[in-house]
């Protein structure tokens, strides 16, 4: 059986700066991911009448939505992404 003692955090890696974009871009990634999804919930990507794209459209619609989520990330996000990297940060230092 494992001890509890035996057991010892993962060493933080001294090398911060890229840590911290790491982060940062997977909190970004997952902003977008989160705005996407919102996005296809406001219906944004779908066909608005007659003159609609049909089955392309339908298809490749959610790749117009996923680019608009980037974007918005880009453009500075709703703060999702910047929450996220910071609670990222503070519990890979083990600070709180």
């Amino acid at each position: 059986m494992i001890s509890i003692d035996t057991l010892r955090p993962l060493p933080v890696s001294t090398d911060l700066p890229d840590r911290n974009a790491r982060l940062r871009e997977a909190a970004e990634k997952l902003e977008a991911t989160f705005l996407a999804e919102m996005l296809k919930t406001a219906g944004f990507g779908q066909s608005r009448g007659a003159f609609g794209g049909g089955v392309g459209e339908e298809q490749f619609s959610s790749f117009l939505v996923q680019a608009q989520a980037d974007e918005i990330v880009r453009a500075g996000g709703i703060g999702l992404a910047e929450s996220l990297f910071e609670a990222l940060k503070e519990r890979g230092d083990g600070t709180v």
